[in-house]
């Protein structure tokens, strides 16, 4: 008969109007497109309509998050089609921020969206309003150079793949009656993306497996790896009809407060020494963790280059709660590249016998985890510490008049370290190389310790050798510090009588500059200090000259 119907297939695709006949063979249909052709438009960003902190290419396909860790929602340019993947590359990673991207689709038009009113967040602010749908993505999956691809099916249910993985199921409730439009939300972790060319689903992967089967039997294979804690904002459509109103996103509020403790830039070119301990894993190339909790753990770890002069390190601690955990810090002169694991110790105190320059000090407060930590050696040799922005003062002093590798000890419960980045004053830019020394060689060999007002640091341990051998072993006879020879070298005269010849060091800033008589009376004195260093005298030392 003349009769026509319209039928729908399994993948929501119209079939186009044809007579009611059955002897048509399914392999008539392309395989590889079964919803229908690609939009003749070629998928980019859409130009207006995005965060403030977004800055796009010319090509419209490549964004970057300038500032910040957050103000980066983006949107496609054109609808997407059901079963249409779109297709990302991460092509930035900052790894000083929690979270990462934020995927899903709005059944709202970006061109009719006033970018002044889009909010901080995808998740919780734009999902909490109506005709948006968005997750964030585990951070383990994050990496620069992944391609991940997510798309929505007839049943309203997203899903992702990354690279060639198979596919699993993200979230389920999207309205695909309507329009819709990717949402991409550059967050945290993510600092820049690529479009590339979209794809249809092929028929492999339309049964992908459930994101949460794929999570417990990835949990039972990996529940030795130590990786970040991946934190998610849950919006599944259950959770979304229970809390209608908002979802809390813990990382928001992390990352918030971690904005007052960080500058506005960080430099990621600092990582972590492929050299360690024998009991420490790496995680990523600024991520180290402790996947065991033994008393005799070697967890030494050490950054991949030298330290800059006035260069501020910060790093983030993770720490379990059942026990107390500390770290233990410091900076060598030893290139880690001419070590062994195995030449690693325990206890980061023995190192003092080598014949490298090693200055070691260890965190005394408990530490909890989200904890920040920031390190600088400045022009005076002076490696100063604080603490969530807390300045602790003076840790050490140390010879800066060579190339300084900093490392760091976990203890306790300290499980993972995490190195957020560096930055350098302004007047600093540039002008130092990490194969250079790090401040003025002419700077004088001073070492010491201090006990500051925030009485964070604990007994420091030097070891000092005049002759700088990297790759020397063990030394049981390790060398003093030399002094020089000729009296042109410092004044003849004592700095408080100016009658009696100098020949006292004063403990611990190692000034030379008093008689032992001034100094015995300066010692009796309440607060002794100093007369050139105003630092705390511990004691004085008598010298005997060879001329």
């Amino acid at each position: 008969s003349g009769h026509r119907i319209n039928r729908n297939n399994s993948l929501n695709g119209p079939f186009p109007a044809a007579p009611h006949r059955f002897h048509h063979k399914p392999k008539r249909y392309p395989p590889i497109q079964p919803c229908g052709n690609l939009s003749s438009f070629p998928l980019q960003f859409h130009p207006s309509t995005k965060g403030s902190q977004i800055i796009m290419d010319l090509s419209q396909r490549t964004v970057k998050r300038q500032a910040s860790f957050c103000n980066a929602i983006t949107f496609s340019n054109r609808r997407i089609a059901v079963y249409e993947q779109v297709r990302l590359k991460i092509t930035k990673k900052q790894c000083c921020w929690s979270g990462a991207l934020r995927l899903g689709f709005t059944s709202r038009d970006p061109s009719r969206i006033n970018p002044d009113n889009l909010p901080k967040y995808a998740c919780p602010d734009l999902v909490s309003q109506s005709g948006f749908w968005a997750k964030a993505l585990p951070e383990e999956l994050s990496n620069e150079g992944n391609v991940i691809s997510f798309w929505v099916d007839k049943k309203g249910r997203v899903f992702y793949r990354i690279n060639n993985s198979n596919p699993m199921l993200f979230f389920s409730g999207v309205h695909v009656a309507e329009p819709l439009w990717a949402l991409i939300d550059v967050y945290g972790l993510t600092r820049g993306v690529q479009l590339l060319d979209s794809e249809m689903v092929p028929l492999n992967c339309l049964r992908p497996r459930s994101y949460a089967a794929t999570r417990r039997s990835s949990a039972r294979r990996n529940s030795h790896d130590p990786r970040l804690t991946i934190s998610l904002c849950d919006l599944s459509l259950q959770q979304q009809e229970m809390h209608s109103t908002s979802c809390h996103v813990p990382q928001n509020s992390q990352n918030s407060q971690q904005c007052l403790l960080l500058p506005g830039h960080l430099d990621t070119d600092l990582q972590f020494h492929t050299i360690h301990g024998l009991h420490v894993t790496a995680l990523d190339k600024h991520t180290v963790a402790r996947p065991d909790h033994r008393g005799d753990e070697r967890t030494l770890v050490f950054t991949s280059r030298p330290m800059h002069c006035s260069e501020i390190v910060f790093v983030k601690v993770k720490a379990g709660a059942s026990r107390a955990g500390s770290l233990s810090y410091g900076v060598t002169s030893c290139n880690p590249a001419t070590l062994r694991p195995t030449d690693l110790p325990s206890n980061p105190e023995s190192l003092v016998d080598r014949k490298e320059f090693w200055a070691v000090c260890r965190v005394a407060v408990q530490l909890h985890s989200g904890d920040i930590l920031s390190f600088v050696v400045n022009a005076e040799g002076e490696l100063m510490m604080s603490h969530n922005g807390s300045s602790a003062g003076m840790a050490l002093c140390v010879d800066n008049s060579r190339p300084l590798w900093m490392f760091y000890g976990l203890h306790g419960s300290i499980t993972q370290l995490r190195i957020l980045g560096s930055s350098l004053p302004l007047d600093h830019q540039g002008s130092s190389v990490p194969s250079s020394p790090s401040c003025s060689p002419n700077t004088p060999t001073t070492l010491c310790s201090r006990s500051s007002g925030s009485n964070l640091n604990t007994t420091l341990n030097i070891s000092l050798n005049s002759s700088i051998n990297p790759s020397s072993p063990f030394s049981s006879h390790p060398h003093s510090p030399t002094f020089p020879s000729s009296s042109s070298s410092w004044s003849d005269e004592c700095t408080i009588c100016y009658e009696n010849m100098v020949d006292t060091v004063l403990y611990a800033c190692g000034h030379m500059c008093l008689c032992y008589a001034c100094g015995l009376k300066l010692k009796k004195m309440a607060n002794a200090c100093c007369p050139i260093c105003r630092r705390t005298i511990k004691d004085i030392i008598k010298t005997y000259r060879s001329t």
